[in-house]
């Protein structure tokens, strides 16, 4: 794998502060995410409360491997998995029906789950030590633009998080892309640094 740029020292800090249902900031191939236990409800309410954000929007999960999508997904179309494949990892976020398991915090209601495989090279290492999954929501407050390094994460929150792991400067914008697959055929979300060209290559279409 890639040299790290997170010690090992701070991974084990950032598994006990999930564990105790904490947050932590750390570094993706877009910006920096807020990271909790996507199991936790109070942890993913704490994310809701920092982004002032509303809790009609679902939160985003980084999962450590392709087969940890099956902790979240009720199904996972062929169409998906040709994606997964191409794509993952990667900046390509894919929107799934959810396990009716999941918290409501989570999947807003939707029913649904939107799920990312990362390219960064300390997130396999980090979510092995979160126990395989986390949120991965930008770190920002809502409305305002993302952080895409460690001093901005805490201009923004300060000691709201316990956190930050300072990865360095991400590489920012564009965001990831968003892709529903619970539709036939797949709904572009959000056009991002996989472009809709890319997309149509491997898929044939896309929802109107």
């Amino acid at each position: 794998m890639p040299e790290m740029t997170i010690s090992p020292h701070d991974l084990r800090k950032a598994s006990a502060v999930i564990a105790k249902g904490g947050v932590i900031a750390f570094p993706t191939e877009t910006f920096y995410g807020l990271g909790v236990n996507p199991f936790d409800r109070q942890a993913l309410a704490r994310v809701f409360a920092l982004k002032g954000r509303s809790t009609v929007d679902p939160l985003l999960v980084l999962i450590e491997a392709r087969s940890d999508v099956r902790r979240l997904a009720s199904e996972v179309t062929s169409t998906a998995e040709r994606l997964m494949e191409a794509y993952w990892p990667g900046p390509l976020t894919l929107i799934f029906r959810a396990l009716p398991s999941l918290p409501p915090e989570l999947t807003a209601g939707t029913g649904t789950i939107g799920v990312r495989l990362s390219s960064h090279p300390d997130l396999p290492r980090l979510l092995e030590a979160a126990g395989g999954a986390l949120t991965g929501t930008s770190a920002n407050r809502t409305g305002e633009a993302p952080a895409s390094t460690a001093d901005e994460v805490r201009r923004i929150f300060g000691s709201e998080v316990e956190l930050v792991l300072d990865g360095g400067r991400t590489a920012g914008a564009p965001p990831s892309t968003v892709l529903d697959t619970t539709t036939t055929p797949p709904r572009l979300v959000r056009e991002g640094r996989v472009s809709k060209a890319s997309l149509l290559a491997i898929i044939g279409s896309l929802a109107a």
